[in-house]
Parts: C-alpha cells; sequence; structure tokens
C-alpha cells in the first residue's frame, strides 16, 4: 500500500480491510512497492509486522523489519493507488512470481495490468456512453463537434487529476486536446459529457462479481464538473438502482473470472464511465451510512479462494 502514516485512517479503504482481516486473527504484515525486489527470480521484500486499530490516533503499529519470500504470505493485497506508471507494471511482475508460488494475490497481477480503469470498458460497449481513445487531437475535435459537450482526461491517473470538461465553443478547446494528447503523442480519453452527474457519480463495489448492495453517490461540488470526493465531492449512499444492477450482471462474471476480486464500477445516470481495479475505495462511507461491514465481505470471498 502507499505510506500507511500518510492515511486518513476514518476514510481508507485498505484500513478497513487491515481491521477485518486482523479481527480474524490474521497476521497481518506491511509492505510498501519499493520494499519489493526479485532475488533470482524470487520474489521477496522487506516486511515488517503491523497491527492496527480503530481509533483516529496511534492507527497503526509497525514491528522489526525483515527480509523473507513473498512465498511466506498466504494472501497479499495490491492496494497501491495510481498512477499507474512503469513502476506499477514492474510490481505486477514482481507479485506474478510471488502468485506463482502458491501466494494468493487480490487482484490478480496479470488482470491489473490488462483491465485499465479506462480502457477495459471497451469490453462492455453496451454499458458504456459513446467514447473514443486516440492520441490524434483531430479525432477528438470530430468527437466533440459530434456530441458539444465532453469530458477529456488521462488513462492513468485517479481521483479526478487532469479531468477536463469541454464544450465547442471553449476557447481553449486546442491547447487542452494539445497538453492532454501530449501534441498528439499521449493516448486519451474522450467522453460524452453526461449531465445526469450533478446527482452523482456513483461508485459501485463489487467482491468476487457481486455488488455490495448500496452505492456511493458522489455528487460534486458546486461550480466543479468532478465528482471525486478528492476533489471535493460529497459521499451519499443510496440503494442500488435496477439499472444498476443489471450493469453489475452484464460486468461481474467476467471480473470474477479474471481475479479481480474488489472492483469499484464509477456509473453516472445509465452508464459506466470507468471500472476501477486498482485500489477502490468507498468502503468506510457506505459501512457507516447503512451499518455494513465490507471489509468482512471480502476477507469472506478471500478465504473462500483459499478453500
Amino acid at each position: 500500500m502507499d505510506p500507511i502514516d500518510a492515511i486518513n485512517p476514518k476514510k481508507d479503504s485498505t484500513m478497513a480491510m487491515l481491521l477485518a482481516a486482523q479481527q480474524r486473527g490474521w497476521q497481518l504484515h506491511y509492505m510498501e512497492q519499493r520494499d519489493l525486489f526479485l532475488d533470482h527470480a524470487r520474489a521477496c521484500a522487506t516486511i515488517r509486522p503491523l497491527s492496527v486499530n480503530p481509533g483516529l490516533d496511534n492507527w497503526f503499529e509497525l514491528g522489526e523489519a525483515s527480509t523473507r519470500p513473498l512465498s511466506d504470505l498466504d494472501i497479499i493485497l495490491m492496494r497501491k493507488d495510481p498512477p499507474f506508471d512503469i513502476d506499477y507494471i514492474y510490481t505486477t511482475y514482481l507479485l506474478e512470481q510471488a502468485e506463482a508460488t502458491g501466494t494468493l494475490v487480490v487482484n490478480k497481477p496479470q488482470s491489473l495490468r490488462d483491465a485499465n480503469e479506462k480502457l477495459y470498458t471497451a469490453w462492455f460497449p453496451h454499458c458504456c456512453a459513446p467514447s473514443m481513445v486516440t492520441s490524434q487531437p483531430g479525432r477528438i475535435k470530430e468527437f466533440l463537434a459530434e456530441h458539444g459537450d465532453i469530458i477529456i482526461k488521462p488513462l492513468s491517473a485517479m481521483g479526478g487529476a487532469s479531468i477536463f470538461r469541454v464544450t465547442k465553443d471553449n476557447p481553449n478547446v486546442n491547447v487542452i486536446i494539445e497538453v492532454m494528447t501530449n501534441n498528439g503523442k499521449t493516448l486519451t480519453m474522450a467522453q460524452r459529457y453526461l449531465p445526469e452527474i450533478l446527482q452523482g457519480d456513483k461508485r459501485i463495489l463489487l467482491i468476487d462479481g457481486e455488488p455490495v448492495p448500496y452505492a456511493l453517490a458522489r455528487i460534486p461540488a458546486e461550480g466543479e464538473t468532478r465528482a471525486n470526493l478528492a476533489t471535493g465531492g460529497t459521499g451519499v449512499g443510496q440503494p442500488l438502482s435496477e439499472r444498476d444492477r443489471w450493469l453489475c450482471e452484464q460486468i461481474g462474471p467476467t471480473l470474477k473470472q479474471k481475479g479481480l476480486t474488489f472492483v469499484g464500477l464509477d456509473v453516472i445516470g445509465d452508464y459506466v464511465t470507468e471500472i476501477n481495479v486498482t485500489s477502490p475505495t468507498g468502503i468506510r462511507e457506505l459501512d457507516t451510512q447503512f451499518d455494513l461491514n465490507i471489509g468482512a465481505l471480502l476477507m469472506d470471498a478471500i478465504e473462500a479462494r483459499l478453500a
């Protein structure tokens, strides 16, 4: 995971998972991405024993570090936040070596590489709004001319970073497209703008392909296009709609088949806009609003995979 001393323990989903695992009597160990290494084809890491508590002060304690092969571990939760860069890809290769020796890695390393959170929506076109992925500025301009109001976003970021809403009359359209495509060198996603975002960008959590029965609708702050909590959005829980459940039925079985045990679908109106597989969040907000224990549900699914 990312540095545990920098998280917000009240809102952090990885913290919820750690608490649920510890409650079962499972022994926890902590690693950051930089702690992993490969020694003659054997995946190893600098590992520290970890204990957590639900308080907002002193929420963790780390023990003495040791060097061990990853094969010593039964389960590895891969919870490193994007950017999904080359170092992230290298890390999945090391985790894949651990997986080959019998360690269960959640989510599956190969599938983390295969299922880019923006691009993977293309495998479910019947669930998604019109979109285009291209590095060619002219194609994005044609897409804008067709739809009139679009979102342009990078393929590797998270938390609402570098997301632009662009309309045909925007005087900065050319420079936005140039910057986002790195002057025609970098693949970028354009999606038709969905005005339903004003009612919330819903995060639906799936565990082994099955949805949690409530979504976290992230409502944009006034004057803001982005609904991400990291950009000031407000999270409001709500039951899944019939359309939400249909979307999950279309996508969930494939996620389970690919070993994507914990996934967050982003849904605006009737459409899936992203399929979050790296480190989906929203557990703490839904647990609090609906008296759930999503972390325990995830541990149930992981335990079943070990059986």
